[in-house]
């Protein structure tokens, strides 16, 4: 439902109402370009000072607080990216360098060729993810390519990636929102609870026709929640595992990204997800 925030004290209700009803639909809208930074950026701000998120960083370098080798590099694709998404792959040990929705593949791919990154995390972001037109081909041509690089999409960053590897999104009628939403992880057989927010979905015949697996899915309507590619270190997952106040259940994924890094082979079906 469209609805109208104002500071205005001198509209009247039905102003306001007429302003929502002309309002956009968001079919159609590329709107990362208004949120998503311009310039390159480091980030290093980690969880230590949310007491909600506990244990994340006692994962990531083993009971004994000892790191398992040294800090993985991850180039982090602005596309609105949530800070605490970058908070968790801070907390795990990564450098993290924010770059922006645009950078060509060109760029990335010669980076991770000269070793400067270890995996690329693509952000959320608002808007319509069939009209991010840059992005998508800059990620077709890195995902396609032969250096198999790992790379994690959350939201927009999952609807990207099934957009790149040739799938289909589309608008739902009810949008997901809410930090409740049971979603099924089919690697592990079990329930998530899992926070949402977004108004498209991955289309899931176009998904597996462009050799995707399904790997969450949601209870409430069956839509796409999570894919992997089987030949390569790519997966994504619609809802936020970083969401906070909120539930917990799929933060395991980010460890799971970790270890794609360090192994080449991680997926959301990896024994990361079993702690």
């Amino acid at each position: 439902m469209s609805g109208v925030l104002t500071d205005d004290a001198g509209l009247s209700d039905r102003q306001l109402v007429e302003r929502a009803r002309n309002a956009p639909s968001m079919a159609g809208q590329n709107l990362v370009p208004a949120v998503g930074r311009t310039a390159r950026d480091d980030w290093s701000e980690k969880l230590d000072a949310w007491a909600w998120a506990p244990g994340a960083g006692a994962r990531a370098r083993g009971e004994d607080g000892a790191d398992a080798s040294r800090p993985l590099r991850v180039l982090a694709m602005d596309c609105g990216a949530k800070r605490n998404i970058l908070r968790n792959l801070a907390e795990r040990d990564c450098l993290v360098q924010l770059i922006p929705h645009d950078t060509p593949a060109s760029e990335i791919l010669q980076a991770y060729e000269q070793g400067e990154f270890d995996g690329l995390f693509v952000s959320n972001g608002p808007g319509d993810p069939a009209a991010v037109d840059e992005t998508i081909a800059t990620l077709r041509e890195v995902v396609s390519s032969e250096l198999r690089i790992p790379i994690f999409g959350i939201c927009l960053g999952h609807q990207l990636l099934a957009l790149a590897i040739g799938a289909e999104t589309f608008k739902l009628r009810f949008g997901h929102r809410g930090a409740n939403q049971p979603v099924f992880n089919t690697p592990l057989g079990r329930v998530e609870i899992t926070s949402q927010n977004h108004g498209f979905a991955v289309d899931r015949e176009s998904l597996e026709r462009a050799g995707g697996e399904v790997t969450h899915v949601h209870l409430n309507d069956g839509t796409v929640a999570g894919f992997r590619l089987v030949d390569r270190p790519v997966f994504s997952v619609q809802h936020h595992p970083e969401a906070s106040p909120g539930p917990h259940d799929a933060g395991p994924l980010f460890d799971a990204f970790v270890e794609a890094m360090r192994s080449g082979r991680g997926t959301p079906g990896s024994a990361a997800l079993s702690r």
